[in-house]
């Protein structure tokens, strides 16, 4: 269609835009009753109405009341909708906002549409510098309050006994983009932040200035629920040590245990969000929490919130394989929001948008979900209190990166890749295609398996919790005066605590893990939490053990629970097994966690969850693979199965392609032909008779052999005689 006469491409453009960003809210609004919009639910949040209300106000204040002779819509809105501009006269307080049924939700509409069409005359006439930036910045502000209506509304619906849906659909405009694990470095350096180009941006985000990062390490991924249950079970909300003092003082006045939103029952955590309550979903950022909580978050991960500089040079340097920048949820900085090198506020009534809010708040980066289509950029700058939790507002972690450690990293991940790649092409070479369950556990395969570990069909690690509890004082109390306790694919050191606990006295812990990045943050967790206690980390396979460090004087212990040695073929267990006898020494006791036999349905379940964890799980080798190696797997070509072999006593887990195809790893082609799986995992289920002739066959003597409560896992006490 063409343009009307005498109106330019310009204005017809400046109109589209104009219609496009308005009509969005009016559409989040439809099908909700006067009532919902009428509401206010705390001091912090504004009624919905009122959002429709004050974003037409501002058009018409900043734009339409320039203009000679201008005669307002009523005069009484001047007040009502006003939200903080001193220059503009009386307001009315925001914690009563919710207190005005006068206008009706009609009459706001009316006067929504009657400013519509006020601007739209306006737009057939050209815009001077000044104005054009107040349509500009109108524009923005209607989209930043777009998502306070779906943030405020929210916390609404959180505050009915009914615990309504106030979507079928959660409304954004694109998907979560899936996880790649592990971290991305930077080596930083002097570098430019801040808006210095065309295009608009608030006077926050300027002017662009030079700033030095030393190397840092940034997160790929945001932190998940799963996650934030696990900083949760690990006392995170009881620990002042993990704390802001400020922060702390919150926790304790407002009884914080989750993040908002978050309801604890019998079925395990849900939560409150648009589309009414839900399970947490352990694979899915976290939503709700505070710069306060995200901070102890940190502090309890062994990592630090990055600075608002290492965010935007991230975002702008092209991102790496960082997930999520954009789109999922605002990211916390350990920034305060304060005035850039040479920071001016915009002139006139505008001045007023940020400038004076530059104390006590913090900035977070990136977008949500909500935020609507072109308002997010590499230099916006949002800001929150430190403790408000209601915005859509997550976490990603930063860690340091000294120059010796980095040269060292270097060399160890290149050492690990070529090792992967030369494992994978044998592995896919063989007539049953096969890899080794160790190339599971990357940052992302560990943070997955913790996920499956608190699934409701994943039943081993729950019994043998419970199991390990109540033996805790039979198992420890041969351990001796200064004892050494050496776990064995350690992984996120949880079960270890009970040990702990249970022994004070011990001089030091040695956990083992293929994964330096689940390593290292479980280490830190530790020495956290034990501050007496010596913690000496070592990366590695446990199947290739290396000689133990020299730590304490009295007896060594190995911990090897989770049933992990059902994973290892007899012969490889009973090597394991008489390796860790030789490095632990004379004299040394071994803790060994088992499945049982038991019905193969149980089974199945517990490898082939309903929530598609495990799947998940499976197939996150092959992202790996994609992200290390290269290799060129499509991931939905490959199908997740869990099988019970009965003749060899093991659930087995395998990747089956869903269709003839060709992958490339390196310079192989490899075939796969449609049902053709790779084998990844197998998981052996024992009897007390199998698991003694494993350890005999060792050189071990089982002194305990306990089983707990259905569904039936086992430990053993092993002692070496020798």
């Amino acid at each position: 269609m063409n343009a009307p006469a005498g109106i330019s491409s310009v204005q017809n453009a400046d109109l589209t835009r104009y219609r496009e960003v308005r009509a969005r809210m009016v559409a989040l609004a439809a099908g909700f009753s006067p009532e919902d919009l009428a509401a206010q639910s705390m001091s912090d949040a504004s009624p919905g109405k009122w959002h429709l209300a004050h974003t037409s106000w501002f058009f018409e204040t900043l734009i339409l009341a320039a203009e000679p002779g201008y005669v307002s819509v009523d005069e009484r809105f001047q007040r009502l909708f006003n939200s903080y501009y001193e220059a503009l006269g009386e307001r009315i307080d925001r914690a009563e906002r919710g207190l005005m049924t006068r206008p009706s939700l009609a009459d706001v509409l009316a006067y929504r549409a009657e400013i519509d069409r006020r601007m739209a005359d306006r737009l057939t006439r050209p815009m001077d510098g000044p104005t054009r930036y107040l349509f500009q910045l109108g524009l923005h502000h209607d989209q930043q309050h777009q998502e306070l209506f779906l943030m405020d509304l929210l916390h609404l619906m959180s505050r009915s006994p009914l615990s309504p849906a106030a979507y079928a659909v959660e409304p954004r405009d694109t998907p979560m983009q899936p996880p790649k694990g592990g971290t991305t470095r930077f080596e930083g350096g002097l570098v430019s932040i801040g808006h210095g180009g065309a295009g608009f941006a608030f006077d926050n985000e300027g002017p662009d200035h030079q700033v030095f990062l030393r190397p840092f390490d940034l997160d790929n991924d945001l932190v998940t629920n799963g996650d934030w249950v696990r900083f949760i079970d690990d006392g995170g909300y009881q620990r002042a040590d993990l704390w802001l003092s400020d922060g702390w003082a919150r926790v304790k006045a407002e009884g914080w245990a989750a993040p908002l939103y978050w309801r604890s029952g019998d079925a395990g955590w849900s939560l409150m969000t648009l589309t009414g309550l839900a399970p947490v979903d352990p694979g899915a950022p976290v939503r709700h929490v505070s710069f306060y909580e995200a901070a102890a978050f940190a502090a309890w991960a062994g990592k630090r919130l990055p600075t608002e500089a290492e965010w935007e040079h991230a975002a702008v340097s092209g991102g790496g394989d960082l997930t999520n920048l954009f789109g999922e949820v605002w990211q916390h900085t350990s920034s305060a929001y304060a005035p850039y090198p040479g920071f001016r506020p915009t002139e006139g009534t505008a001045s007023e948008y940020n400038g004076k809010f530059m104390a006590n708040q913090m900035v977070l980066r990136g977008s949500s979900f909500a935020t609507p289509p072109g308002h997010s950029r590499a230099t916006y700058r949002n800001f929150f209190y430190p403790h408000q939790r209601w915005a859509f507002m997550g976490v990603r972690l930063a860690s340091d990166v000294a120059a010796d450690r980095a040269r060292d990293d270097d060399g160890d991940k290149a050492g690990d890749t070529a090792a992967f790649r030369a494992e994978l092409i044998e592995g896919l070479s063989r007539p049953q295609k096969s890899l080794s369950p160790k190339w599971f556990y990357d940052a992302e395969g560990s943070r997955l398996f913790e996920d499956i570990t608190r699934l409701p069909e994943y039943y081993p690690t729950r019994q043998e919790k419970a199991l390990l509890r109540r033996l805790a004082p039979r198992l420890t109390e041969d351990f001796g005066p200064d004892a050494v306790l050496v776990e064995f694919g350690s992984g996120a050191s949880e079960k270890t605590r009970i040990l702990l606990d249970e022994v004070p006295s011990l001089s030091a812990y040695v956990p083992i893990d293929i994964s330096p990045d689940a390593l290292a943050e479980a280490a830190a967790r530790i020495e956290a939490a034990y501050p007496s206690l010596e913690v000496a980390p070592m990366a590695g396979d446990f199947l290739d053990l290396p000689a133990l460090p020299e730590l304490g004087r009295g007896r060594r212990v190995g911990f090897f629970p989770g049933s992990t040695i059902g994973n290892l073929e007899r012969e490889t267990a009973v090597g394991l097994l008489k390796s860790a006898r030789e490095r632990l020494g004379p004299n040394a006791l071994f803790i060994l966690g088992v499945d049982l036999i038991k019905e193969p349905a149980l089974l199945i379940a517990a490898y082939d969850d309903a929530q598609g964890v495990t799947a998940a799980f499976n197939k996150n080798v092959l992202a790996r693979a994609k992200a290390e190696l290269g290799a060129d797997f499509d991931l939905s070509a490959f199908q997740h199965v869990a099988v019970w072999n009965g003749a060899e006593s093991r659930m087995e887990m395998h990747l089956r392609s869903t269709r003839d195809q060709v992958v490339t790893v390196a310079d192989h082609r490899i075939r796969f032909a449609d049902g053709e799986t790779i084998h990844t995992e197998s998981s052996r289920k024992y009897t007390e008779t199998s698991v003694r002739e494993l350890a005999e066959a060792a050189g071990w003597e089982v002194s305990l052999f306990e089983v707990s409560d259905k569904p039936s896992v086992a430990l053993a006490l092993l002692h070496n005689p020798h």
